[in-house]
């Protein structure tokens, strides 16, 4: 029995993203045994025998770290229709974050509008990696809506470009690398030759994603599109990041506040350059944040479908 000329028509991939991401906005992350936790925990156990101080050190353990992951991805690409549009939507759900990502930015947003400043500064530690003890009320919001804006090309567009490019392999490759970078792409000494590896390839991946990004903020935010586009190219190339920088940048024009300045690790203090032009941010800009990650998430999924349907037709 032939399908018909509508089904036919219909990319697995496409179906797949689109219900991944709807999959996420209804439900968020699992609770318990999600795939990315799995795969840190595989990932401590290789780092376990195979670190030394070295960066050879690193790329072996990247290589054998990804080698499933790459297997898994290569395996649902071939899988028949029906059943890659299964597989491609279970690991976009797994893969996504933006709708967690919300929820910790609005429960930080709670927190400080009602005055509990411990609360924030603790429930801010799910965001960031930076030290939070001395925070006041605007630092913490300054460090909740970086990490909304970071987030949203890491955890959201990141998935959406390369799985519209490369389906289930791109999806899987760029969460798992994603997540070796905020596991060993840290500037500490057990890290800082180990994780140049893990580093150097989330720079790779995440180019195009923080690019993606910065256009998508443009027109999520229509009347702010040039100074997002300006101050993307202007201010993004002075963070420590390549990709970090501009995405920033963007939500700062975006947003019309500055982001940026001096950031307290575990391993030092940074002066960071400052991104944008505008105010200091508040509380209140948290809820601007999140929203405006959501509208960033929402029209990527219509550029990867879009995308897809043009990869198709070719």
């Amino acid at each position: 029995m032939r399908p018909s000329p509508g089904t036919a028509r219909l990319d697995p991939v496409a179906v797949g993203l689109a219900l991944g991401w709807i999959a996420d906005r209804a439900l968020g992350d699992p609770r318990r045994g999600h795939p990315v936790a799995l795969f840190g925990s595989w990932a401590g156990w290789v780092e376990s025998h195979t670190h030394r101080d070295a960066r050879s050190a690193g790329v072996v353990t990247e290589a054998i770290t990804l080698a499933p992951v790459l297997a898994l991805g290569l395996t649902a690409q071939r899988l028949p229709a029906p059943a890659r549009t299964a597989a491609t939507t279970a690991l976009t759900w797994a893969a996504l974050g933006g709708t967690s990502l919300g929820r910790e930015g609005t429960a930080v947003h709670g927190l400080l509008a009602t005055g509990d400043l411990p609360a924030a500064r603790r429930r801010v530690r799910n965001l960031v990696g930076r030290v939070t003890d001395d925070l006041g009320p605007d630092d913490v919001a300054r460090a909740a809506v970086e990490s909304v804006a970071e987030n949203s090309s890491d955890a959201v567009v990141g998935t959406l470009v390369w799985g519209a490019l490369l389906g289930p392999t791109g999806i899987v490759l760029h969460r798992a690398v994603n997540t070796l970078d905020a596991m060993h792409g840290h500037r500490s000494t057990r890290y800082a030759r180990f994780g140049w590896a893990a580093a150097r390839l989330d720079d790779v991946l995440g180019w195009l994603p923080a690019r993606v990004t910065v256009l998508a903020t443009a027109a999520a935010a229509p009347r702010r599109a040039a100074a997002v586009l300006r101050t993307a190219v202007r201010d993004g190339r002075a963070h420590p990041s390549p990709n970090a920088g501009p995405v920033e940048a963007g939500f700062a024009a975006a947003l019309d506040v500055r982001l940026g300045g001096r950031t307290v690790y575990a391993s030092g203090a940074e002066d960071r350059a400052v991104l944008g032009s505008g105010r200091a941010p508040v509380t209140t800009d948290l809820p601007l944040a999140v929203a405006l990650a959501d509208r960033v998430g929402a029209i990527t999924l219509a550029g990867a479908l879009l995308l897809r349907v043009a990869l198709r037709r070719a």
